[in-house]
């Protein structure tokens, strides 16, 4: 999940950084080196906010598409793109956390949890999620 920033100097000498997939998000870096910083904390905000408002969150670009992409770009750390991922699965099977909830047979608390991008969830926790949604994680490790 790959997202773009578009970023315009201000006049006292920050950087206006906001997101063409994400019209809420609208934030400030004192630096450019602190753009995509800023720029991928403002995304994480939006798409959580996004989730708990069970509305639709963009996939964002795809790896071919973001090479040929000039600007500055961020990327989902790989725990966040597996909870939307989950979020935009059970999303496509029209189903909700309480039906997750009980094929897991897990407490509610624990299955919210797997949708809070600010929780640790344990790898094996977010593989038994996608089990029971009858989907498999694949991943693949592309070198630069």
């Amino acid at each position: 999940m790959i997202y773009l920033l578009t970023v315009e100097k201000d006049d006292n000498g920050t950087f206006l950084v906001t997101s063409p997939d994400f019209p809420e998000v609208t934030t400030f870096a004192e630096s450019q080196d602190k753009i995509e910083q800023r720029g991928l904390a403002a995304i994480e905000e939006a798409i959580a906010a996004r989730m708990a408002d069970g509305q639709a969150i963009p996939f964002g670009l795809s790896e071919r598409d973001a090479m040929r992409r000039r600007g500055a770009k961020v990327q989902l750390p790989l725990m966040a793109h597996l909870k939307v991922g989950l979020f935009l699965t059970l999303k496509e099977k029209q189903m909700t956390r309480a039906d997750l909830v009980r094929r897991l047979e897990w407490n509610r608390e624990s299955v919210d949890r797997l949708f809070r991008l600010d929780h640790a969830s344990r790898i094996d926790q977010i593989e038994s999620a996608y089990k029971a949604l009858d989907t498999e994680i694949e991943v693949r490790l592309v070198p630069h």
